[in-house]
């Protein structure tokens, strides 16, 4: 019987903390040798690539109910396009049903996530924080979802603060990880309502409803009921100085604060909503695109260390549901695609702005990996590890556009971005699962990571 099920010759592996030439064999899905003339019959063949951890897109709304209608990728269409992309775990946000438990909630996305082709975990976002639900959430940590969501807007779904405290105490009790999306709901509100009856309906108004003050001041609220519960928190898609400045000056008085940004909020800008013919629909996110000033400053937080993870916040629909906001911009479906596009974006863009390749895998993989309970088992290249495996091609000159991506919606928000580096091979638990920007692996292949408690607090 043959040592190795396959082996990975002639790359040069780069890992969070090193980049090095070695062979890695792969034995039952599993990496169990990394050495020099490591040798098999099975041989992937990787001169001049890059073999890097498989991404992990911690922020994902597959088949998710929003407005009236769902994000258009489910977790088959969406996962697919993850793996041609380079990313090979997801973990995405179930919701408890608005007369449901988190178990319920937990049942529902099991479902959905049957159908997912990479290895899937799971948030649960509490939407009322009754005595019955918060005395569910450590049996939610014992099925392995180790993390919650807070929403502080949306109807239906977001809590006020004396449930968010509720939610963060009994997390920390429990050793679980509350994910926070921070805006403010009052403000929002009576933005929406006076630009309305202003008769200012179109997509940029969305933006202009939703300023990046309106986001500080609701990550400011969330960091201080953290602080008074001494609990830790992770802020979620943060787009702007306002917000993430919070984060720095909390770490900076040592408290257990993180946060994600998106390569929406590093690439677009608010320029974007002035597209005509309702163009701007498709950017029509929350938080909102913000002015490109933000961008040098969010590099360098990535950079610093200040924001841990990038994620893709991936909630995607089709044009035409865009259109239910045609003549009132608060009923345009909240989201865009980015699942298939993070890990390219970031490769290639990363080191235009200061960042090593290292500091890019710590960013979409390792550092993911270890802030919701995954590591090493994912998001390294170590043996023991899964073989979750990217091969990178430095030399691959990518033009960005809808007609080479397999995301479910028919457009791209990062349309006639020029790519310097692609990804050309995806190996998922061993398994080469896509090439050269095709799915060759099999269907619903994907299995549930039950997930550990927080290692980067």
């Amino acid at each position: 019987m043959s040592k190795f099920d396959k082996v990975i010759k002639n790359g040069t592996i780069v890992t969070a903390s090193d980049t090095y030439k070695g062979d890695i064999g792969i034995k039952d899905g599993i990496i169990t040798e990394i050495g020099q003339n490591l040798d098999c019959e099975n041989i992937i063949d990787a001169t001049d690539k890059l073999i890097i951890p498989g991404g992990i897109d911690a922020h994902t709304h597959l088949d998710m109910p929003f407005g009236g209608t769902f994000s258009s990728d489910d977790f088959e269409t969406g996962s697919k396009a993850a793996a041609i992309g380079g990313t090979t775990s997801v973990i995405d946000y179930c919701v408890q049903p608005g007369d449901g438990t988190l178990a319920d909630g937990l049942k529902i996305w099991k479902e959905k996530g049957s159908k997912s082709c990479i290895d899937y975990g799971l948030h649960i976002a509490v939407t009322h924080a009754d005595k019955e639900t918060l005395e569910e959430m450590p049996s939610m940590v014992d099925e392995g979802v180790t993390s919650f969501k807070v929403y502080m807007v949306y109807d239906g779904m977001r809590v006020n603060d004396a449930a968010f405290m509720n939610i963060l105490e009994k997390s920390k009790e429990c050793g679980a990880l509350v994910a926070v999306h921070c805006e403010n709901y009052h403000v929002i509100n009576h933005r929406v309502e006076k630009l309305l009856a202003e008769g200012k309906t179109e997509p940029k108004y969305h933006a202009v409803s939703r300023p990046a003050s309106c986001e500080g001041e609701a990550a400011n609220r969330a960091i201080t009921l953290a602080k008074l519960t001494d609990a830790p928190l992770f802020i979620v898609h943060n787009s702007c100085k306002e917000s993430i400045s919070k984060i720095k000056e909390a770490r900076e008085a040592g408290l257990p604060i993180m946060g994600e940004t998106c390569p929406q909020y590093l690439m677009l800008s608010d320029d974007n909503y002035e597209e005509p013919n309702f163009n701007g629909a498709k950017y029509v996110m929350s938080p909102p695109l913000r002015n490109k000033s933000n961008w040098d400053y969010i590099w360098q937080q990535l950079k610093d260390g200040t924001i841990q993870t990038v994620a893709t916040d991936h909630c995607p629909f089709f044009f035409e549901q865009k259109k239910l906001g045609k003549d009132n911009f608060a009923k345009i479906p909240n989201g865009g695609p980015g699942i298939e596009t993070r890990m390219p974006i970031m490769l290639s863009e990363g080191p235009k702005h200061g960042l090593s390749l290292n500091k890019v895998v710590e960013v979409t993989a390792t550092n993911v990996a270890k802030v919701f309970g995954m590591y090493p088992k994912k998001g390294t290249i170590a043996i023991g590890s899964d073989a979750d495996l990217v091969l990178y091609d430095p030399n691959k000159e990518v033009t960005l556009t809808k007609s080479i991506l397999h995301e479910n919606v028919d457009y791209t928000a990062f349309e006639g971005i020029k790519l310097n580096g692609y990804p050309v091979m995806t190996l998922s638990r061993g398994d080469v699962i896509a090439k050269d920007g095709e799915y060759i692996g099999t269907a619903n292949r994907g299995q549930f990571i039950k997930r550990d408690k927080s290692q980067l607090l």
